[in-house]
């Protein structure tokens, strides 16, 4: 080996040994660092975690609810100081025949024209086959209002003092007059009688075309302007088919010996009628062209039996439709088509039955928009032993509405099953914007508390106050406390009407009864309220405005509705002048009426706690 080469090996292995050093202290290096971050790992103290002490979370001991103040709203029994004498006769004489159950109605009207509300009482009759005959034939009794509650029998001589067996009542001028005429329906042959002025009626049924047949029995009757032509038409329900001999040939009985009332379940039902008025006092029968006779798909048979009826626009579509309340089958709903037809919607609307989808014993009816929104309510008075039926509309302005039975969630439900509902009515009764509801109650049977220990012959009326949407239940049963004791006395109560008999702003009760006498009940509550009422008089519409619908808009934007249809309750009519309550509240922001033609009208209102007197302006 050469000498340069020996340089070169020597070199390369002193490279090698550097380079390896090199690697070592690189690698002792990496050993260190890696060795102090694991002693810095192992030795770092944990951050100090800071926990804040929460506050104690306070939990509510019971839910929190506005307080309800239930009001006074006492009735003081006026019937004898007040003049009425009236005494029901119903016919019972032992054989216990079903008409006796059902008579009992009336009406609150202003048959003279002078501004206050006039009294009448519908009768029934003696049956011809009595043993004992009175001398004199029991009639209906008319009674003028002298302006204060005060009442003067005026019957004799004014042409209603005529004997039949009466059940129902409708007031309504037909030929738009100025005068109120009467329609009473009977067991047998109706009566029309027109108001001559002067406190006395004309018989003019046989001209007129509307007295039916003498084997009908008919029930409720009102009158409206289905077509809207201007003049009044006439609705007349009827129950069933009837007779003396079928009646005792079914041999009912309480518990096995003691004779008992029919059952409508064992007769055949009976179809309505609707009487279209063709003006100069006569009218035509339209009932089976207008859709207003239904009958059993399966049987053919008439489908209804009918006890109760009111009208209504339940869809909003400016043209009244019909309800019926039917007594063990589905109740109607005819909705009023633009061709001058009815179409039956009651099951499509949800009102036919309960909600189970079974019919109930209905009888007396009523509407009203209660919460003070567009939803109307359909309130019927049902059997014992079943609750009252508060139909609330879903689905307001629809074509065909779909309602929902709210009674229970309502507490109308349980506080009503006990006792048997005739006249229904939703009325303010302590003027404070919202509708509450009464009810007339009273059994068929003389005898019912032998077989069922809790129902009595006699039962006392409701006032069922309605105390808004914010509480649990909408509606509270007032007590004795609420409504004084003459408001609680037990009757065979059947139809009731209301009306500001004493002109002070609040609504008086006149309460009709099977085989009793009427109470008159005068309403003496002390709430403090305002209140507004509205006489409407038409001029291109029918004379009466049936069918307008008052709009009062409060300053908070809230909505009250009324509507001009004296046919509600059980066989009765209500006043035509409509009240609204108001509260507190001393005035208003605007008033709408619009009349049955469709036209509309704007009210100034320059001050509460009046009457006002509203002729319908010129189109």
């Amino acid at each position: 080996m050469n000498q340069s080469t020996e340089s070169e090996s020597e070199e390369t292995q002193n490279d090698e040994v550097v380079g390896s050093a090199i690697k070592w202290s690189f690698g002792a290096f990496l050993a260190l660092v890696a060795a102090g971050m694991l002693i810095w790992l192992l030795t770092k103290k944990p951050p100090e975690v800071v926990v804040e002490k929460a506050g104690l979370t306070e939990l509510p001991t019971e839910r929190v609810k506005p307080t309800l103040e239930i009001p006074e709203v006492f009735f003081t029994e006026i019937t004898d100081e007040a003049g009425v004498d009236f005494v029901h006769e119903n016919g019972a004489d032992g054989e216990k025949l079903l008409p006796e159950t059902m008579g009992g109605g009336g009406a609150f009207f202003d048959f003279d024209n002078d501004g206050d509300q006039d009294l009448l009482c519908v009768n029934s009759n003696v049956w011809p086959w009595a043993k004992q005959q009175p001398e004199k034939l029991p009639t209906s009794a008319l009674y003028a209002n002298d302006g204060t509650g005060k009442f003067t029998n005026v019957t004799a001589g004014s042409g209603l003092d005529v004997a039949m067996y009466g059940n129902g009542v409708a007031c309504g001028d037909f030929d738009n007059d100025d005068d109120v005429d009467v329609f009473i329906s009977c067991l047998g042959l109706n009566h029309l009688f027109r108001n001559d002025g002067a406190g006395k009626f004309s018989d003019i049924t046989s001209n007129a075309g509307v007295g039916g047949s003498e084997t009908e029995w008919s029930t409720s009757c009102g009158w409206f302007d289905y077509d809207n032509d201007g003049d009044l038409d006439l609705f007349v329900a009827n129950y069933i088919q009837w007779s003396r001999e079928q009646d005792l040939s079914m041999e009912f009985t309480l518990n096995g010996t003691l004779r008992a009332y029919g059952r409508p379940t064992d007769f055949t039902g009976a179809f309505p009628c609707l009487y279209r008025n063709e003006g100069e006092g006569r009218f035509t029968d339209v009932s089976e062209q207008a859709g207003v006779q239904v009958r059993d798909p399966n049987t053919k048979v008439p489908a209804s039996k009918s006890l109760g009826t009111t009208f209504c626009d339940v869809n909003a579509d400016g043209r009244l439709d019909i309800i019926v309340a039917n007594d063990t089958v589905q109740n109607l709903l005819f909705v009023s088509q633009a061709d001058g037809t009815f179409l039956d919607s009651a099951a499509t609307a949800g009102v036919a039955f309960d909600n189970a989808g079974l019919a109930r014993g209905a009888m007396g009816i009523d509407t009203g928009c209660f919460r003070n929104t567009e939803a109307i309510g359909i309130v019927i008075g049902n059997f014992a032993t079943e609750m009252t039926a508060l139909y609330v509309c879903q689905t307001p302005g629809a074509e065909i509405p779909i309602f929902r039975d709210e009674a229970v969630s309502n507490g109308i439900g349980p506080v009503t099953r006990t006792d048997l509902k005739f006249g229904v009515l939703f009325l303010d009764a302590d003027l404070d914007g919202r509708l509450d509801l009464f009810e007339n109650n009273g059994h068929l049977e003389e005898d019912i508390n032998v077989v069922q220990a809790s129902q009595q012959y006699e039962q006392p009326p409701h006032l069922i106050w309605n105390c808004g949407t914010e509480f649990e239940n909408e509606f509270v049963m007032l007590p004795e406390a609420k409504t004084g004791a003459d408001f609680q006395k037990r009757m065979v109560g059947r139809g009731a009407t209301m009306a500001d008999i004493d002109r002070d702003g609040d609504l008086d009760l006149a309460l009709f009864s099977s085989g009793g006498h009427p109470r008159l009940l005068r309403n003496d509550q002390k709430s403090g309220n305002h209140w507004l009422q509205f006489k409407l008089r038409g001029t291109t519409c029918n004379r009466d405005a049936i069918g307008a619908e008052v709009k009062i808009t409060l300053p908070d934007g809230i909505v009250l509705t009324r509507l001009v249809i004296p046919t509600r309750s059980y066989q009765s009519q209500v006043e035509l002048p409509v009240t609204f309550g108001l509260g507190k509240l001393d005035s208003v922001k605007d008033v709408t009426i619009r009349w049955p033609d469709g036209a509309t009208q704007a009210v100034h209102v320059a001050k509460v706690n009046q009457r006002l007197d509203v002729v319908q302006s010129a189109k």
